[in-house]
């Protein structure tokens, strides 16, 4: 049996978004830019999909450019509204446990010359909103908050920062890359300025994702060239994984998301029986498909391996750090010891995710953690001390 619970990393794309995309490979494949009919029917599908992903979040269409994914969209989210807002202020504030995208992207910018704070979160992963709001002076430009963390699934208090960062005029960019689609977001009443979304997350293409910016707001462009995407970012339309970004979002059903969320219980309750462990993040308030287990006196790169080897794909945290052997700073920024974020485990889930393959993983795990504790010099440690 193979079992895939790595969807937080990617998911597979769906068969009905290869299909609708086909056409636009070997059919419809004109440049969206010309004016010729070719052109012009590329054109239509790519306006088509822009709307579609519009009404996802209430957004209006011309709010809405597409880009190659979610790191692009958080650079030039956090970097295009920094160089258009110097003038008014050089302070930027975000949280300890962002994505790399966007850490690294604020970290650049304080080479530049920007000032950036980063605000802690409580156990649980909820940015400290007494400190955000202290954090705020008059140099501030931007708040850059995700919206569920990637990798202990907690859905962030958005629409409060977002009160917040109104009443302070302070614009508020959040990374929904992970959430959209799987949490209603309505941009309009949580007031967020502007929001970064890729299709890969929930069964679309790669390569493909999306920027929401809010009518108004100043950003600047972070590459030259044409004028595509209200000229903010130029570049040939990826029109085919536009179709597919946009059919993905329209695939998601609310049974779908009862169904991961009801999974994704089982998991975390029968994996929890197990002694010495405990849950990453909230857990009432997190992710449908997310459950992020920490195990005591287990390296989590060999219970990863050893779960590989009964066909189960699981991750140590995000993919873009998978292959690093630093402790997680997501987990170390809710107060882990370095020995417990190395022992733990996110498993993500999909809507193609069933019920034989959970009760098969929980019966795994506990195989493998038993014997890797039986192994393990660090219970043996601590052992010897009690």
């Amino acid at each position: 049996m193979k079992i895939y619970l790595d969807n937080a990393a990617t998911t597979k794309t769906s068969p009905e978004v290869v299909e609708a995309m086909k056409p636009f490979f070997i059919e419809i494949y004109g440049n969206a830019s010309s004016i010729h009919s070719f052109g012009e029917s590329a054109k239509e599908a790519l306006e088509n999909a822009r709307e579609k992903i519009a009404k996802i979040i209430n957004a209006d269409p011309d709010e809405i450019i597409f880009t190659s994914g979610g790191t692009e969209s958080n650079n030039l989210a956090i970097k295009g509204v920094a160089r258009a807002l110097k003038s008014k202020g050089n302070h930027i504030i975000t949280s300890a446990f962002e994505h790399h995208a966007v850490l690294h992207a604020c970290q650049a910018l304080e080479k530049e010359g920007f000032a950036v704070t980063y605000v802690g979160v409580d156990k649980d992963g909820f940015v400290k909103l007494d400190d955000l709001k202290k954090a705020i002076k008059k140099e501030t430009i931007l708040v850059t908050v995700m919206h569920a963390n990637n990798e202990i699934g907690t859905i962030q208090q958005i629409d409060k920062i977002g009160k917040i960062c109104k009443e302070k005029n302070v614009l508020f960019h959040s990374d929904i890359v992970q959430s959209f689609a799987k949490v209603q977001i309505d941009v309009k009443k949580i007031n967020i300025d502007i929001a970064s979304i890729s299709a890969h997350k929930f069964h679309g293409p790669k390569g493909i994702g999306a920027l929401y910016i809010r009518k108004g707001t100043k950003l600047q462009r972070l590459f030259d060239g044409g004028a595509q995407e209200l000229g903010i970012r130029p570049g040939t339309e990826n029109v085919a994984g536009a179709v597919g970004f946009a059919k993905a979002a329209e695939l998601v059903a609310q049974k779908d998301i009862e169904k991961m969320a009801k999974l994704r219980d089982r998991l975390i309750s029968e994996l929890l029986k197990i002694p010495g462990t405990r849950l990453n993040g909230s857990r009432e308030n997190r992710l449908c498909n997310n459950a992020n287990i920490s195990f005591e006196y287990i390296e989590g790169e060999a219970l990863l391996l050893s779960l590989d080897d009964k066909g189960i794909a699981v991750s140590t945290g995000s993919a873009c750090t998978s292959h690093k052997l630093e402790p997680s700073h997501v987990l170390l920024s809710l107060g882990l010891k370095p020995e417990q974020s190395h022992g733990s485990i996110r498993f993500s889930l999909s809507k193609y995710t069933t019920e034989e393959e959970i009760d098969y993983t929980i019966k795994a795990v506990n195989e493998v953690v038993e014997k890797l504790r039986a192994m393990s010099p660090f219970k043996q440690k601590s052992e010897a001390h009690k």
